[in-house]
């Protein structure tokens, strides 16, 4: 049975799927929860316990649902780590990897809202890493084993911000309120079967705007993981955006960018979608 781990109102809740749902910390009388960040931090301990456990509750369902990781400390994210994106955008695919934040405020759920704030908001479609124990200087064969799970996630980019100025503001550009959606779910990396292999696609008001498998990262989770690690303290909850493939918006002939009442689906074989709608800025 399917279980991963879901957010609805700030609690920890435990999903099967159609077969129903259970919350964490009342099922498990206090000892893990209530929130996502007390269950990722035993998090080994709470996927073995989580194994014994059925639901209770009714099947969740995608309105209910916030960010499944809230709150992370850090959140990390990959440019251009997609041979093709690389190419379109211009940039050299060798060398490290292109390492920048997006601010924990900007996460939002899988079901979201996003004023136009810029005349150039674009769309990129992620799979987001979610580390499950704190670690450093991993190893490259041992990175899979610190990774608690994966979601699906959109990184919006305000391009007009993101490239003002003579150095890129690319953490600012990528901030605003609800810049960073999230989930469906946590789902745990045993439940997914190619955790390398994934279709990942975006549909921008049901047309497909960009179609292709993680396996083609230039710099792969575990990769990605490691080299982190080597510079900095990864704790449980951190967020690592692996990157976006090609067909984002500011890449096309001519450019396209998202406007009032258009509808962004993202999805990533096997954890779920995303769905973002955009609305007019309030005033």
């Amino acid at each position: 049975m399917t279980r991963s781990l879901a957010n609805v109102a700030g609690r920890a809740v435990l999903s099967f799927g159609a077969d129903g749902s259970v919350d964490v910390g009342r099922a498990s009388g206090g000892r893990f929860g209530p929130t996502p960040a007390d269950v990722l931090e035993d998090w080994a301990a709470f996927r073995s316990w989580s194994e014994s456990i059925g639901p209770d509750a009714p099947p969740l369902i995608a309105s209910q649902l916030g960010p499944p990781v809230p709150a992370p400390r850090q959140v990390f994210a990959i440019g251009l780590n997609y041979r093709l994106h690389a190419e379109e955008a211009g940039h050299d695919t060798k060398g490290l990897p292109q390492v920048f934040t997006k601010f924990p405020s900007c996460l939002a759920g899988p079901i979201a809202t996003v004023p136009i704030v810029s005349p150039r908001l674009d769309w990129e479609v992620e799979l987001v890493v979610v580390i499950g124990e704190t670690c450093q200087r991993v190893n490259e064969g041992r990175a899979w084993d610190r990774v608690a799970g994966l979601m699906v996630g959109q990184d919006l980019s305000a391009r007009d911000v993101q490239l003002a100025g003579q150095a890129a503001q690319w953490s600012l550009g990528k901030s605003f309120t609800n810049f960073g959606p999230t989930g469906p779910f946590l789902v745990p990396t045993e439940m997914v079967a190619h955790p390398d292999d994934l279709r990942i696609t975006c549909r921008l008001n049901d047309e497909v705007v960009q179609d292709s498998r993680t396996s083609q990262m230039i710099w792969g989770v575990a990769e990605l993981v490691a080299r982190l690690s080597s510079v900095v303290t990864l704790f449980p909850g951190d967020l690592i955006f692996t990157g976006t493939p090609a067909g984002v918006g500011n890449r096309r002939e001519p450019p396209r960018y998202l406007g009032v009442d258009d509808v962004l689906v993202s999805e990533i074989e096997g954890l779920g979608e995303l769905t973002t709608t955009f609305a007019k800025e309030a005033s």
